[in-house]
This record gives C-alpha cells, sequence and structure tokens, in this order.
C-alpha cells in the first residue's frame, strides 16, 4: 500500500501512483522493518530533480522492481527539502562511503536507522560501470540474509567515521588578513574567461560575490571587484539565466555558463537577486539592475503563491510538445525554425544572431538555449521580441512549480526583495516582502518563538524549523526592520533568536543545525547534524552568525554578539583552506570587521529630507549596515534601541551614524551621512 497520497509534499505527492508501498519518514515504518526483519530503502530527493524524476521512471514505476522492493525491503520517501535533518546525516554517510553526494540519495538501513550501504542514482539497467537497481537490491538482500555479520560490521564503522571529531568553534572569528588570504585563494581558482570559480559544474557563487563586494567596500580591493564583475556579467549573458523570463536555472553543465540544469530555485534567485542589487550599488551596472528588475518580476510573476509566500522551485523537466513525454529544458530551448515561426523574417533573423541560436544547437537534438553575448543595439526592438517570444513559449508545456513555502528560503526573498526594493525606489517589491513576513509570522510562527518548516496551500506542515530557517528568517525581518522601520520585525526576530541561543547552540560556541528538543531521536542515534559550510545557500550557522550580529547592531545587546563572534571562529579556517564554502560566513565577518556600521535616522515620515537620509545610508555599501529610520514623535520608535534617545538637529531630520554605540555628531546632510559611514 502507497501511504503518500495524503502527504502535503509535492515531491512525496509526484510518487503517490508508484507500484512501491512507500511509508514516509515515521516510527511505524521503523517499527515494521523491525518486525518483518527487513533493511529499511530510504530514497530522498525533491520535486524538481531531474535524476530524481529518472529514476523514478525507471525504477519506481516499474511493477517488477517495486515488486521485489516491496517484499524485501520497507521503502521510505523522504523530500529533502521538508526534512534537511534527515537529509544532511544520511547525505554524510554517503559521502563517507562514496567520497560524494547528491540525489536521488539512496540508502540502506537497519531497523534502528543505522546506515550500512549507500549511493546515489542507479539506473534500471547496469551501465557506465553503475550496477543496475536490481542487482543492488539482490546485492544488499543477500549480504542481510547470508552475512548479517557484515552488514552489522559495516554499519558500525560508518557510525565510527560519522563520530568523528565535530566542528570546533572555540576559535577567533576572521581578521582582516585572514580574508585577505581567502580573496587569494579565491582568485588562484577564478576562471579570468568565463567567470566563476574551478571548472564545470559551475554553480552561480552567490555568498562568494557578496563576501567580494563586502571586502572590496571595506578595502578598496579592485581584484575583488573585478571577480565580481565578471561572474555576474557572464552568468547574466548565459543560458543559465531566462533570457526571456528573468531567474536562473540552478547550475550550468559547462565551464562557460551556456547549458544550465533547468531547475530554477528559491533559493539561487533570492540571492543572486540580492548579489545583483548590491553590485548595483557598488558600481551603478545597467546590467545588474536589468538582471534585479528582470529576477525580482520572475519571483513576482512565476513563484509567488496565492498566500503571499514564495514557492521552493520550477522543474527541470517538462513535457516535449511532439511526443509529451518529460524532457530536461524542453519548456525553454528553441531551433530557428521554432523563431521564424514565432516572430516575423527580419525579427527573427535578428533574434537568432542575438541569442545564439544555431542550426546545430548548443544542447541536444538540435535546440539551443538562450544567449545574450552583447547587449541588443536597439532596446525597444530587444523588448519587443523577448515579450513575443515569451508569450509563445508560455503556450508549451510547462515544468510543474513546487509550490510548498520553505521558512528559510522565504526568508531569504524576503531580505532580497525589501532590499532591491529600496534601492530601485519599488514599493511593490517591499510590500510583496512584507506579505511574505505576514505570512510566515502568521502560519509558520507560533506563540513561543518556534518555527514550522514549511507550509502549502495556507497549512502548515508538521516539520519543525531548522537553524537556516530561524537565521534566514531573522535575517529577512531584519532586513524589512532596515527598509521599513517597523519594529515589529525587530520584535520577530529577537523571538528567533532567543530559540537560536536556547535551543541550537554548542558548548564551544557553535550551532547544531537542529534545535535539542526537536532533534529526531533515530537521527541523534547517527549523528545530530551540524555544518557550518556554505554551500547551495547559507548554512544554517553562517546564516544564524549574521543574525545574531545585526540584531547586536540594534539593540546594543553585548550577548548577541558575542555569540556572533563565537560563531564566527570556524570561518577563519574556512577562509584559508576552503574559502568557496564558507562565502557568507566570511561576508558576516566583513560586517565584524566594519562594525557594522549603526544609522540612526530621525525625522517626520513624510519629510523629504528624512527619506534622502534614508535613502543615502541604504545605498551606501558598508558591509552589513544597520540601518533604522523612525518618526521621535512616535512612540513606537522607542522599541528600537538605536533609535532612542535621537533628537532632531535644530529641528530638522538627523541622522546618527555610530559603531557600538558610539557615535559621530548628528548631521542632516546626506553627503556628510555618506562620509561619515565611509569612515
Amino acid at each position: 500500500m502507497n501511504r503518500l497520497s495524503k502527504a502535503s509534499s509535492p515531491y512525496l505527492l509526484q510518487h503517490r501512483d508508484n507500484p512501491v508501498d512507500w511509508w514516509e519518514w515515521e516510527d511505524e515504518a521503523f517499527a515494521e522493518a523491525a518486525r518483518r526483519d527487513v533493511p529499511v530503502l530510504l530514497s530522498v530527493g525533491y520535486a524538481a530533480c531531474h535524476w530524481c524524476h529518472v529514476m523514478a521512471h525507471e525504477s519506481f514505476e516499474d511493477e517488477s522492481v517495486a515488486a521485489y522492493l516491496n517484499e524485501h525491503f520497507v521503502p521510505v520517501k523522504v523530500d529533502r527539502e521538508e526534512r534537511p535533518d534527515v537529509d544532511a546525516v544520511y547525505m554524510e554517510a554517503v559521502q563517507a562511503l562514496t567520497g560524494q553526494g547528491g540525489w536521488p540519495m539512496t540508502v540502506f538501513l537497519t531497523p534502528d536507522g543505522k546506515p550500512f550501504y549507500a549511493g546515489t542514482y542507479y539506473p534500471r539497467e547496469p551501465r557506465h560501470g553503475m550496477p543496475s537497481f536490481p542487482q543492488v537490491l539482490a546485492a544488499v538482500m543477500e549480504a542481510w540474509r547470508e552475512r548479517r555479520d557484515a552488514v552489522e560490521d559495516a554499519s558500525r564503522q560508518i557510525a565510527e567515521r560519522l563520530d568523528g571529531p565535530r566542528t570546533s568553534a572555540n576559535l577567533s572569528s576572521p581578521t582582516a588578513e585572514r580574508l585577505d588570504v581567502a580573496v587569494q585563494r579565491l582568485a588562484s581558482t577564478f576562471d579570468p574567461e568565463h567567470g566563476g570559480f574551478g571548472s564545470a559544474p559551475k554553480f552561480p557563487p552567490s555568498m562568494v560575490l557578496e563576501f567580494l563586494l563586502r571586502h572590496h567596500a571595506r578595502t578598496g580591493d579592485e581584484q575583488a571587484l573585478s571577480m565580481v564583475e565578471a561572474t555576474c556579467e557572464r552568468m547574466a549573458r548565459g543560458g543559465i539565466y531566462d533570457q526571456l523570463g528573468g531567474g536562473f536555472a540552478r547550475y550550468s553543465v559547462d565551464q562557460s555558463w551556456v547549458v544550465p540544469h533547468f531547475e530554477k530555485m528559491l533559493y539561487d534567485n533570492a540571492l543572486l537577486l540580492r548579489a545583483y542589487a548590491h553590485l548595483w550599488r557598488a558600481t551603478g551596472s545597467e546590467l545588474a539592475e536589468r538582471v534585479v528588475r528582470e529576477t525580482a518580476e520572475f519571483l513576482l510573476r512565476d513563484l509567488r503563491t496565492s498566500e503571499g509566500g514564495f514557492a521552493s522551485a520550477i522543474d527541470a523537466d517538462a513535457p516535449e510538445q511532439e511526443t509529451g513525454k518529460p524532457a530536461e529544458g524542453a519548456s525553454y530551448v528553441w531551433t530557428p525554425a521554432q523563431m521564424y515561426e514565432v516572430l516575423d523574417s527580419e525579427d527573427a533573423a535578428w533574434a537568432v544572431r542575438l541569442l545564439g541560436v544555431t542550426e546545430s544547437g548548443t544542447f541536444e537534438h538540435g535546440m539551443s538555449t538562450l544567449q545574450l553575448p552583447s547587449d541588443p543595439f536597439d532596446w525597444s526592438r530587444w523588448a519587443r521580441v523577448r515579450e513575443t517570444l515569451r508569450v509563445a513559449r508560455d503556450k508549451r508545456p510547462q515544468p510543474l512549480c513546487d509550490d510548498k513555502v520553505v521558512s528559510a528560503w522565504n526568508g531569504l526573498a524576503i531580505a532580497a526583495l525589501a532590499e532591491a526594493g529600496a534601492l530601485f525606489d519599488e514599493p511593490s517589491w517591499i510590500d510583496a516582502a512584507a506579505d511574505c513576513a505576514d505570512l510566515l509570522v502568521r502560519l509558520h510562527l507560533d506563540d513561543h518563538g518556534r518555527l514550522r518548516r514549511v507550509s502549502r496551500g495556507g497549512e502548515a506542515g508538521t516539520p519543525s524549523g531548522v537553524l537556516e530557517d530561524y537565521g534566514d528568517v531573522a535575517e529577512g525581518f531584519l532586513a524589512l526592520l532596515a527598509v521599513t522601520g517597523e519594529p515589529a520585525w525587530l520584535s520577530f526576530s529577537e523571538q528567533l533568536l532567543e530559540v537560536v541561543l536556547a535551543r541550537f547552540s554548542s558548548d564551544d560556541g557553535g550551532l547544531f543545525d537542529t534545535a535539542d528538543d526537536t532533534t529526531d531521536a533515530r537521527l541523534a542515534g547517527v549523528r545530530r547534524p551540524q555544518d557550518p559550510t556554505d554551500n547551495a545557500a547559507p548554512s544554517g550557522w553562517s546564516a544564524a552568525a549574521g543574525a545574531l550580529l545585526t540584531y547586536a547592531a540594534y539593540t546594543g545587546s553585548t550577548r548577541h554578539r558575542v555569540a556572533a563572534e563565537s560563531a564566527l571562529g570556524v570561518y577563519d579556517a574556512l577562509a584559508a583552506q576552503a574559502p568557496r564554502f564558507g562565502g557568507w560566513g566570511m561576508a558576516v565577518s566583513e560586517a565584524l570587521l566594519a562594525g557594522p556600521v549603526e544609522v540612526a535616522i530621525v525625522g517626520g515620515p513624510d519629510d523629504a529630507r528624512t527619506g534622502a537620509l534614508h535613502r543615502a545610508a541604504l545605498r551606501h555599501t558598508s558591509p552589513g549596515a544597520a540601518v533604522v529610520a523612525g518618526d521621535p514623535e512616535d512612540a513606537a520608535s522607542a522599541a528600537v534601541p538605536l533609535l532612542r534617545d535621537r533628537p532632531l538637529l535644530d529641528g530638522v531630520p538627523s541622522a546618527y551614524v555610530c559603531r557600538h554605540f558610539v557615535c559621530d555628531r548628528p548631521t542632516s546632510d546626506p553627503d556628510e551621512l555618506t562620509t561619515q559611514m565611509s569612515r
């Protein structure tokens, strides 16, 4: 009996009609495995995962494979986006056994949850040196029946490898010299021709870009800025960027950003929206502004849910028009003939040249991804052609959208839209950020400051929030405070950070990924998750450190600042050894070295001089600056400690620039405010 029909996860619902007798991650599944004395087959993936779909079509929809699986195993299906704790623990096991990881993740467990064999994608038939999935199932079952001692020994060895030393946080936060070293290490792997770091496949290095922008702002290092500019331009002109609809795909399979893996993730686009907005703030780049506007439009048009949150992802696959079979990128790629079908001959010939669409194709089967290697000479013509192509593309079969709302990734979207809306004077973006934050407060946050990980269709899911949820949502709320001045966002962030300090902290100043009172007991028997490295998105560790530091700047809380400094200690080693995996932690460290600067602006909300000071502060590049504007006549402003006891200067709106609550002389001049923030 397949038990997924009542699941809330779109990924689990994709498997509800499989002939496999799937269970969700629940005690009853492991009890059933113990009763039958069979292993658990744990399969972990997510809705937009192309190779998850492939394995599902090849094996989980196959009656004979399903029959063998049902007879000899208890199959458990997990959405890694709903249960990052389950994913994290068993991904460590996969990496320990194979040296690499990925999704779909396939792990074989004892009935008490201990892993003894693991891998990722297995094909239906053996190929490329890989055993088939049926072969793997038969070998595991043979070992389980005939060589149980070997299974238990393998489980014990994996447990010993996972029980190695924890990440030590009992270090000093990175020094200026250490961050200089990180920039040089990044420069040594920088691709000067195509931008980005390393070789294929290439992932958008969002958090590293943010670190480099902050490093340039603090030090004036032109090398750091040039790496950001080159990477952002190459990505924006490549096939990884949706030239018609805006937004970025997950990664590029090649070194030059031409062919993407077509899934579009909320976290990538939120992080890149913020990075391009900050690049524009630093340089005034017209390309960065275009990408910001198009990506914000994509978020609001394609990922916003009816409840006001943002959906997790858009699938990589869509049905082909000719066959109806799912194919990666089917809705995005073009042939010259398709261009001529949609556009008149002159516009089609122009668009084919402009977008790099060739007869041989840049993708598969003569299809081409769309690139924009140079700016069009005629922007009005491009706007017209782009819209015509986009409308035509929208008539094709479209990829599915995973419409669950994940707390952490919505926190990233709140911060990005709020800041971009303020920088580009787009109040509708700020309103969308506030609406999303309202949804999280109303649906995901309880009266004790505890977060739920996900919701869907206006109903909160059961998984508890993990550290990245608390850190990223607190960061989003504090960004809204900076832009709107609404004190409630400071209060909500305080609730979240109190939970971080009380429930996620370790004795050495580090942070666990799960709370001490919500860690799954079965996972705790393997390893309580704890990972400070930044990968696709900021780790919970670095996200929490950033929010703790910003909160301390607004409130003067020594307790929160000390916690942030302690958590940042781990990034001293990452900055020197693996800076590509510590981008957000190093970006927060730049804010710590810069102060961060605290800017309190007092004045009537309708006074143009207040707005001018507020804009000047928000447009300054000082790393992680804590900015807030409030009306001294409004008692609510006193709820933000940074605004307390700040009188007007000679009766006119004024700005106070402080570091650690030691302030310069107040000013009413935006230029002087900029000068003070630059000191």
